[in-house]
């Protein structure tokens, strides 16, 4: 037998090759199969992980984490549930940053990235950020709430080495501090910087300065407070951009302080390099053909803010033979999808938004706008598609061409509408779209469907990762039929939908190896919650009440459930019972 050293150096050996071996996992799913080997990999790769990520702030401590992995760089973490985004959570639910903020602060002193989403980052969460991590260079919020331009001022001139500051959708609150001057006055590392959504004035002199003095910038998203003049002056000073937000493109008074108006054409011409374009909060038609001499080179076009209508789409459509993702408002119609799918071959993804998102509007897209780009765009991986009709016929034509689709989100405003050209349920449409769309990982259901449509689903969606239910479903049948037959789903979001107790228990088997369950106006009760909250220990189960009188009722307005390795919460406000 071998003496205790040789035992010592062999398994020294054993950790260097796992750390080269485990060097080469990048995906984190690939990441946590290898961890699960047995102790010895679960060691060394909590020792080589670089990039932690958390799908729920609630589902594990920030202890529990910083004690498991000690080298991190990079962190990436969600907070509220999606249904956050439609006004379903009240604003004071949680996900608060500052416990996660104040415990990377004292593990990860290495720390270069923050990605957070839906999550309440307040000014001193960003100041104790900006403070901690002498070597941070990326701060990415997206969908966030609770800090303001004072905060951002200390990002800007505490973090030195930063390459990307991107605010996406965030409420920013207006300080009225100048926090563009806050940049250090000498030349900086910014890659990106994305502020489209902060709504209050900026210091143009000072943004154009720290543009010219960036010369590494590659992504600048403005907001509606640039006008079209100084967004000239910024393309002129940085014509290396490959993604602009162009932020208001309207008509603006300074317009009219120039003698002559800038040469918007030969700008954009100078920009080789730009291959994404958005922005076009104030749409103004007759700049549209100072974008065309970058169009052939586009892959991506976001016209989701912009009043545009399906003449000047088709106009600047017919240029973009390379574009592959496409986000329009339902303005475009139908004919503007046409021209999508005759010109845009190499599509992958493509949303259509309503202008009107009321049930009663009159939508301008309908069956014949889908059925045109499932002819067209056969390479198509991710739709969400708004509107008010469809057709069982143009779902499956599209689940026959674009068998590659990975996300399918097809939102019919109207509640419980059928095929509306047979009056028959839209239960084919979808199945043949589980059925024929082998990669799917992501649906989104609507209009009227029977047990069926979930039965499609609970047999051919081996592969689904997030389903989301609005307004949908016959009985609790249904929601079983998706429970006991798709092994890989991590996120289930219902909400107006006739499930109750029956469809909960169904679940009891599943909710261990879910992330979450959201289910809000359905019909499950308080005591079924509670009896899973007994049976499942390690699951959270928080009811969430809008009124005081929640408590002494037994159905339940909104139902949270999730896994927690740490158990209950502490922050949970008074509208939220952890059953």
């Amino acid at each position: 037998m071998g003496s205790d050293s040789d035992l010592g150096d062999a398994g020294n050996v054993l950790e260097n090759v796992l750390e080269n071996v485990l060097c080469f996992l990048t995906d984190r799913r690939d990441r946590n199969a290898a961890a699960l080997v047995c102790k010895a990999w679960y060691k060394v790769e909590a020792m080589t992980r670089s990039e932690v990520f958390i799908g729920n702030c609630y589902a594990v401590s920030p202890q529990r984490v910083s004690r498991r992995f000690g080298r991190v760089k990079s962190v990436s973490i969600k907070g509220k549930p999606r249904f956050a985004d439609f006004s379903l959570l009240p604003p004071d639910w949680g996900a608060y940053f500052s416990r996660w903020v104040a415990t990377m602060a004292e593990a990860y002193c290495a720390l270069e990235k923050v990605y957070l989403k839906r999550m309440f980052v307040t000014d001193d969460d960003l100041v104790v950020l900006s403070r901690s991590f002498p070597n941070f260079k990326e701060l990415v919020l997206v969908c966030c709430e609770g800090f303001g331009t004072s905060g951002l001022s200390v990002v800007a001139s505490q973090c030195r080495q930063i390459k990307v500051l991107d605010l996406l959708e965030c409420e920013v609150v207006d300080n009225e501090v100048d926090w563009f001057s806050c940049f250090p006055e000498d030349k900086t590392c910014l890659e990106s910087l994305i502020f489209d959504c902060v709504d209050c004035e900026v210091n143009f002199e000072a943004l154009e300065q720290l543009v010219a003095r960036s010369p590494s910038l590659k992504k600048l998203g403005l907001n509606r407070f640039v006008s079209p003049e100084q967004l000239y002056r910024l393309i002129v000073r940085a014509p290396q951009l490959t993604h602009l937000g162009t932020g208001a493109y309207g008509p603006f008074e300074i317009l009219a302080m120039v003698e002559h108006e800038p040469d918007y054409a030969s700008a954009f011409a100078a920009c080789k390099s730009l291959v994404s374009l958005s922005g076009f909060r104030d749409f103004f038609p007759d700049h549209i053909r100072a974008i065309y001499p970058i169009c052939a080179n586009l892959t991506s076009l976001n016209f989701s803010y912009a009043s545009i209508y399906y003449e000047q789409v088709i106009e600047i459509i017919s240029h973009c033979h390379k574009l592959q993702v496409f986000w329009v408002l339902d303005s475009v119609c139908d004919e503007g999808l046409k021209a999508v799918a005759a010109t845009c071959r190499d599509l992958r993804e493509l949303r259509v938004f309503p202008v009107n998102p009321q049930e009663a509007a009159d939508g301008p897209v309908s069956e014949v706008g889908l059925l045109a780009i499932a002819e067209g765009c056969r390479k198509l991986q991710s739709i969400l598609y708004f509107c008010q009709k469809m057709t069982n016929a143009a779902v499956v034509a599209m689940s026959k061409n674009c068998p590659d689709l990975m996300v399918f989100r097809l939102c019919i405003m109207g509640r419980h509408r059928p095929d509306y050209l047979t009056g028959k349920p839209m239960d084919e449409g979808f199945g043949a779209i589980v059925k024929n769309c082998k990669k799917l990982t992501r649906l989104a259901l609507s209009g009227l469907l029977t047990d069926q449509a979930f039965g499609y689903i609970g047999q051919y969606g081996k592969s689904l990762r997030t389903l989301s239910v609005a307004f949908a479903g016959g009985s609790d049948t249904g929601l079983k039929h998706v429970l006991d037959g798709c092994p890989k789903l991590q996120k289930l979001e219902v909400r107006d939908s006739p499930f109750g107790d029956l469809a909960l228990r169904a679940g009891l088997h599943r909710f261990y190896n879910m992330r979450f369950l959201w289910m809000s106006s359905c019909k499950a009760s308080r005591e079924c919650c509670e009896k899973i909250a007994r049976e499942l220990p390690h699951l959270v189960v928080e009811v969430i009440d809008r009124d005081d009188e929640g408590m002494d009722r037994n159905d339940v307005d909104t139902l949270y459930m999730y896994r927690s390795l740490d158990g209950p919460r502490t922050d949970a406000p008074k509208f939220v019972h952890i059953l």
